[in-house]
This record gives structure tokens, C-alpha cells and sequence, in this order.
């Protein structure tokens, strides 16, 4: 997943970076490496509100002009899509575990950003929901 990301001079240094998509993140950086850097992270955070409050993550648009893509890590992008499809199908973690045949905590572990999982993990969830994950090269 890239979201749109617009990177705009401060008038006391650094970049000012803002989300069209995701307005909670918001950040900042003192040249455009530490303001992409920091900008990674605050899509992270940002995610992270989502998930806390068990609402669907915006898909990215495409960009505009002026605006710079900011990737999320695959394996943070699969838990975002596991998550929407959670929401969709209106499957609660419990559920996801019955369904899963494992404990509770380990769906938790699962939804937990910070936590590293295995991609065939996240990709065993959504086969337990009836979805199938798909990676491709572009």
C-alpha cells in the first residue's frame, strides 16, 4: 500500500507532511530523508487508531499532482487488509480464532501492528475468512 503523502517547506525548516487520505497523520521532518523516514512511521501510528478503534483504514488514492507516495511494509498492509475484512465480514477476533483453530491471543498478536508476523499467517486468517492474499512484482 502507497499512500499519497504531501511534503511541504516549513518556513522555519524541514517538511511539514500530510495525508490526504489519513488526516491523523500528520509529521514532520528536518530535511526530505528524515521527513520521509518520520513519515513511514506516522502512517504506522495512524494505522495503529484505525485498528484501536476497530474502523476500516482508507484505501490510498492516487496521487496528485505534487504529492509523493509513502509505502507501508507488506506485512502492515496485509494486516490493514485482514482488518477491513474483519470489519466487513463482521468478524470479531474470537471468531477469527474459532475459525482459525487457535487461542485468542494469537488472532491478538495477529492484529497487533507492532507484533511481527509471518505473511502466511496473516494470508491463514483471511483463508479462514474465505479470502485468499496475493502478492505480485509491478
Amino acid at each position: 500500500m502507497h499512500y499519497p503523502a504531501t511534503f511541504k517547506p516549513d518556513p522555519a525548516g524541514g517538511f511539514v507532511v500530510t495525508f490526504r487520505d489519513l488526516p491523523e497523520a500528520i509529521t514532520q521532518g528536518d530535511d526530505m530523508t528524515e521527513a520521509m523516514d518520520m513519515a513511514r512511521d506516522a502512517l504506522v501510528t495512524a494505522m495503529d487508531f484505525y485498528f484501536e478503534d476497530q474502523r476500516p483504514v482508507p484505501a490510498p488514492t492516487k496521487p496528485k499532482r505534487g504529492e509523493q507516495l509513502v509505502e507501508l511494509s507488506p506485512s502492515i498492509s496485509a494486516k490493514v487488509l485482514l482488518l477491513n475484512e474483519m470489519l466487513s465480514q463482521q468478524v470479531r477476533p474470537a471468531d477469527l480464532a474459532r475459525k482459525m483453530q487457535v487461542l485468542p491471543q494469537e488472532v491478538n498478536r495477529i492484529l497487533n501492528l507492532e507484533h511481527k508476523t509471518k505473511i502466511d499467517t496473516i494470508a491463514q486468517a483471511l483463508g479462514a475468512m474465505g479470502k485468499r492474499l496475493e502478492l505480485s512484482i509491478i
